[in-house]
């Protein structure tokens, strides 16, 4: 055992935090020690406690409020997060920082910085994220999920690919695990860990319009706060399906489904592209970002998904998608998602760990 020790950051979402698993569980095989620097409200509560990291979290969700009170309160509460950041950096004697990405990551990589720890990015999009340009005056690498204009104009930055659960990776080709399959399609709808309004209202409309013949098994991830009332509208729309707040088997879900309808985010992605999955994406939109929409587009231009825009995401629209596919299409949309991948971008990660962390 080495004795070295990682501080993973990673807060809000599963998207930030489940790539952190995996790069936390190859620092592990490597005789590393890690502990998790979180917030208090984010994913991270419920998914880091079952793998035994130890997790300490602050109360810090970003510079909120308007106007000079709002200005006031939130240069106290960012203060506070330094410090706490400072105090647990300390009693957990890190020898790298790792920033996954959330609020967590500005004051803790910050706090790394002056107490002189390495410390590495994690940029999941092509583009550049906000929270990581703020970070990139004392960031020692940037890890990036995907090539881009971004990347080569970065210092430091390394394209490693985004961290995917080994789960998913080991999970045995499309080819073989689509062969043999007969009878309806296994459709997996998920709108990221934190749910998604349109799709948990549109999916049941949707297959409500198909004839019972032609509609998938359905799994439904909703999110917490929408469960009952996307059970209800299936029920009113009598469309037998198994409705999930969240779904904690992601790599035997992903094993099993036909087709996944869901966002475009970087690690959804790229953990379509590790498993070989074929998939309808339908970006998010966000104003101020065109990430998940780059993402769609690179994909479908591949073959390896169908890029479905919001703007034209109707029950209508999406009925029609599902009725035009089959096994055999969706077979060889899972075979071009798998060319996308990256394998091993956990490994990659931990390399530049290592090398800012001579023994």
């Amino acid at each position: 055992m080495s004795g070295r020790h990682l501080v993973v950051m990673a807060a809000g979402t599963g998207g930030h935090v489940i790539p952190g698993i995996a790069v936390a569980r190859e620092m592990q095989r490597r005789g590393w020690t890690v502990s998790w620097l979180g917030t208090r409200t984010g994913m991270e509560n419920k998914l880091v406690p079952p793998t035994g990291l130890p997790l300490d979290t602050i109360g810090f969700a970003g510079l909120r409020g308007k106007g000079a009170m709002g200005a006031l309160t939130g240069g106290m509460r960012l203060l506070k997060a330094f410090g706490d950041c400072l105090g647990i950096l300390r009693r957990r004697r890190a020898d790298a920082v790792l920033g996954m990405g959330g609020y967590v990551c500005f004051p803790g990589g910050l706090m790394a910085s002056l107490l002189s720890k390495p410390l590495v990015l994690v940029n999941a999009d092509a583009a550049m994220l906000l929270s990581n340009r703020s970070l990139l005056p004392v960031a020692d690498r940037v890890a990036f999920g995907f090539d881009g204009a971004a990347a080569q104009a970065t210092k430091n930055a390394a394209v490693t690919g985004n961290p995917v659960r080994a789960e998913i990776e080991a999970l045995p080709a499309p080819a073989e695990r689509y062969a043999g399959r007969s009878g309806p399609l296994k459709l997996l709808v998920v709108g990221g860990s934190l749910g998604a309004k349109v799709l948990n209202e549109t999916v049941p409309q949707a297959l409500a319009r198909l004839a019972p013949h032609e509609r998938p098994l359905v799994t439904h991830q909703t999110g917490a706060t929408q469960l009952e009332a996307v059970k209800a509208a299936y029920a009113a729309a009598g469309v037998d399906a198994e409705v999930l707040p969240f779904i904690d088997d992601m790599p035997r879900r992903l094993a099993e489904s036909d087709l996944m309808l869901c966002r475009a985010g970087a690690i959804t992605v790229s953990e379509l592209c590790a498993a070989g999955v074929a998939s309808i994406l339908v970006p998010l939109i966000v104003s101020t970002t065109s990430h998940q929409r780059d993402n769609a587009e690179m994909m479908a231009s591949q073959g390896a998904a169908k890029h479905l825009p919001q703007s034209e995401l109707n029950p209508e629209r999406l009925a029609d998608e599902l009725r035009a596919l089959d096994r055999a299409a969706l077979a060889a949309m899972a075979d071009r998602a798998r060319a996308q991948a990256r394998p091993q971008a956990a490994a990659r990660v931990a390399d530049l760990i290592e090398e800012l962390t001579p023994r």
